[in-house]
């Protein structure tokens, strides 16, 4: 299918039509399902290293695999979750790997991530904006974790057209006049976890969100996309 088609036709069946400005949430999973990144456990032959991180978490070592194969680095892993850096650059739980809404998930079928979530909602983008004729920001959003924080949050993985932050040190300043020294606003997540709330977790059956009144963040070009806003290893405190 096409999603850029399936919004319009939703958005047209509302009676509305997009605004300059506009800025589509859309959820991971059907980003990844329509890029084929379906996969059944069976598929994966587990490694030493799989075997070795299923007998320390007491997981399936098909999975295990699974996690190792969309991952740089294994930074933790408990019988709870394995903490990965995603190829990307994300840091989250099972390198975003994920069974739930996903037909086959009961019997050992997973979805990975996209191969490339900016290159997603770039091409995502620019089918909208022909359709449209206007200016869109485009966010494609999974649900993540956050450290210290219990909780899911909606963060974004893949952008375009969309101010990731705004980065406010030495420009803005507070209610009594002092310059702003370490304030970097999370536009793209913030919108995200907003869209979130809308979108749902469960059966909701909801996977876009539209959100107005944030044009003043949605940029002419596509800009560098959601892994901009990964910090740094350099200065990563924890790692």
């Amino acid at each position: 299918m096409s999603i850029a088609q399936a919004i319009c036709a939703s958005m047209e069946a509302e009676g509305d039509q997009f605004r300059d400005g506009d800025i589509l949430v859309v959820a991971q999973k059907i980003v990844s399902k329509v890029e084929g990144r379906t996969r059944d456990l069976a598929g994966f032959s587990a490694s030493k290293e799989a075997h070795e991180l299923s007998h320390a978490t007491g997981r399936d070592p098909a999975m295990m695999q699974a996690i190792l194969e969309e991952s740089s680095q294994i930074l933790r892993g408990t019988a709870a979750a394995v903490i990965a850096a995603h190829r990307t650059g994300h840091v989250l739980a099972n390198a975003g790997i994920d069974v739930s809404n996903l037909d086959g998930g009961a019997e050992g079928r997973v979805l990975l991530w996209p191969l490339d979530p900016d290159d997603s909602a770039r091409s995502l983008r620019a089918e909208l904006q022909k359709a449209s004729e206007v200016r869109i920001g485009v966010v494609i959003a999974d649900s993540m974790g956050r450290a210290w924080r219990i909780g899911t949050l909606g963060n974004a993985i893949g952008c375009a057209g969309l101010a990731v932050l705004e980065d406010r040190r030495g420009t803005g300043t507070d209610l009594y006049g002092r310059t702003l020294q370490a304030t970097v606003i999370a536009i793209a997540d913030s919108i995200a976890a907003m869209a979130a709330l809308a979108m749902g977790e469960g059966a909701e059956g909801t996977p876009v969100a539209l959100v107005r009144g944030c044009a003043r963040w949605v940029t002419s070009e596509d800009g560098p996309g959601a892994i901009s806003g990964l910090r740094p290893i350099a200065q990563d405190m924890f790692r």
